[in-house]
């Protein structure tokens, strides 16, 4: 009797736990479950007997452990750290141009005013992007198909992008410089899917806001790291000739004739090295796929063999259970109930426009596109000639001045890497804080605010007091206070939104199986437009320019910032699994109680 009430008690609790569990998944629990339980893995249960699926244990299973979540606590870090710098390597061959494309635009034609300079400086640099916009889509259902996978693309992806930086390296035209940018950019679907891999490595929502943060941390690497690279070795016969000059060790003559050639080496070289290392150590996430033989992983497996003379163990299909664990041995028991049997059934693609997805993308699109247009304009700011004497003598503040603040391209690559030096400490030591009060949709929403007060106060350093005359570039404390104040709206804004935008496009995706669908739209949207913000950014410039009243193109990105935060009101955060196919509702009520646990 008293055996007979205890198993009462434990079906009755379990019914209840999967209810609650379901609820979560916006359905009612069924009645008909299956009594068969999984013992959590974290737990020591060497001294517990094992019985039979008509048995169940007297005492409840421990509850996981809760806390906050640290970066040692993540799942899977070697395959994190590889994507961590593929991230890298992605963006840097991006940053490293906005230290010297005003500079290197105007030695291929000196001619040009700064006007169509700045025009065609928004043209270069939305050419990558652009092409992206083309062929992100493909990319994204290429990584969900059986046939390709995501490994595939993201090596794709990464070669490719080294082979137009190198064609990149020596151009001599505009319109070479634009097919480089565009031939690298409709290869690359790297972004979505590196969001992807990151969401499939980490899979429950707890590890998220740690996981997903990798991501801006290694845009503010590269950020940091490629405008000083890209400022430093620009012309580097001029700037290092001690080293580069004609009669120097690297003197070569290529070295004068493409005088902005070594930073696209340099890209091409990190981003080859990246390319093996995903080829050699990363795994594929494509459920699909998962497991499967991977000559890369098998010929790194050789390697060490070889190497440390050591056997090497063969890499097998792992259990969702084992792709959540955080290191440490363990001991499992299961039931002997029938397993359950995983489908992969996909979502029709005219079935993923759901609300959320919708106002999810639009909100993106503002976001990047005035994310896209500081970004071309900051680098042609720091770059354009100061205001001549006559022009300041026609000043009318607060609104009708113009000019820049006249750097050089070491000076340009200096400035621009302190948005990367303030977004990493930050990144690091807020906002986790900041997230973790806040919460992500909270955080992005509030912090979006920060964007317009940023593009409204950075035209006024052209008025700053400076302890040099024109042309002469701008010089002092106080310049260089009020570019880091302007640069604190800006980077702290971002710090807390890029994280958060990650997270929500992901979440919004209304079913698993579309997951880099989701991603590849999600980067096709944010590849337009931060394909149309420097254009349209540099177009704006250009003409503020020529009319004496420099801070009308930043006044009118502040205006879409501005729409942005409207838009981000009108979003909700998703789970990630909001529509159900014909029997998900079987297979997850038929899932052992810890399975359905890790996947909540």
């Amino acid at each position: 009797m008293d055996r007979q009430r205890t198993h009462r008690r434990a079906t009755s609790q379990t019914m209840s736990e999967v209810a609650n569990t379901r609820s979560l998944y916006g359905r009612k629990a069924s009645k008909s479950i299956s009594t068969g339980t999984v013992l959590p893995p974290t737990q020591d249960f060497s001294d517990v007997e094992s019985h039979d699926s008509e048995s169940i244990h007297e005492k409840p299973p421990p509850k996981p452990q809760t806390g906050p979540v640290s970066w040692m606590s993540l799942p899977r870090k070697d395959q994190l750290l590889i994507l961590f710098l593929a991230r890298v390597v992605d963006f840097l061959q991006v940053a490293s141009l906005q230290a010297f494309v005003f500079y290197q635009l105007k030695s291929l034609d000196p001619r040009l005013t700064d006007a169509e300079i700045s025009s065609q400086a928004g043209w270069l640099q939305g050419a990558f992007t652009g092409a992206q916009v083309l062929t992100a889509m493909w990319w994204g259902k290429a990584a969900d198909a059986p046939w390709c996978g995501r490994k595939m693309v993201l090596i794709i992806g990464t070669f490719g992008t080294a082979i137009s930086c190198f064609g990149y390296a020596f151009s001599s035209t505009f319109a070479w410089c634009m097919f480089w940018r565009m031939l690298g950019g409709s290869i690359n679907g790297t972004v979505g899917i590196i969001r992807t891999m990151v969401a499939e490595v980490t899979v429950e929502r707890k590890y998220q806001s740690r996981a997903f943060l990798i991501l801006p941390i290694s845009f503010n690497v590269a950020a940091f790291i490629g405008p000083v690279m890209g400022g430093l070795l620009a012309d580097p016969a001029a700037n290092m000739p001690g080293i580069f000059g004609k009669d120097a060790i690297l003197g070569f003559d290529w070295v004068r004739r493409y005088p902005y050639a070594i930073p696209s080496l340099l890209n091409c070289l990190f981003l080859s090295l990246a390319g093996w290392a995903i080829i050699l150590c990363l795994e594929e996430t494509l459920p699909t796929k998962r497991g499967q033989f991977d000559y890369g992983l098998h010929l790194a497996s050789r390697i060490k063999q070889k190497i440390f003379g050591k056997s090497s163990y063969d890499y097998a299909r792992l259990d969702d259970n084992d792709q959540h664990t955080t290191g440490g041995p363990y001991e499992e028991k299961l039931s002997t109930s029938q397993p359950v049997k995983r489908s992969f059934a996909k979502l029709p693609f005219n079935r993923i426009w759901t609300k959320n997805v919708l106002f999810t993308l639009i909100t993106g699109a503002f976001y990047d596109f005035h994310l896209g247009a500081f970004q071309n304009m900051w680098s042609l700011f720091l770059s354009t000639p100061r205001a001549l004497p006559e022009q300041v003598a026609s000043r009318s503040l607060p609104f009708v001045f113009t000019g820049g603040l006249g750097f050089p391209a070491a000076s340009v690559g200096f400035a621009t890497s302190i948005i990367g030096f303030f977004g990493m400490f930050l990144q690091l030591f807020v906002y986790p804080k900041v997230h973790a009060r806040l919460g992500t949709l909270r955080g992005f929403q509030l912090f979006l605010a920060l964007f317009p007060i940023a593009y409204f106060l950075a035209p006024y350093l052209a008025v700053m007091p400076s302890s040099s005359e024109a042309p002469a570039p701008v010089s002092g404390p106080t310049v260089w206070i009020f570019i880091c104040l302007v640069l604190a709206f800006h980077v702290f804004g971002r710090t807390i939104t890029l994280p958060a935008s990650i997270i929500l496009v992901n979440n919004c995706s209304p079913h698993p199986s579309v997951l880099g669908t989701i991603h590849g739209l999600g980067q096709s949207v944010s590849a337009g437009f931060r394909t149309v913000g420097p254009i349209v950014g540099g177009a704006w410039y250009g003409s503020s320019l020529e009319m004496g009243m420099v801070g009308a193109s930043w006044w009118g990105v502040a205006c879409m910032s501005l729409l942005g935060c409207a838009a981000a009101t009108l979003i909700y955060e998703g789970s990630g699994h909001e529509i159900y196919l014909e029997g998900e509702e079987e297979e997850i009520m038929s899932t052992p109680l810890q399975t359905v646990r890790t996947r909540r």
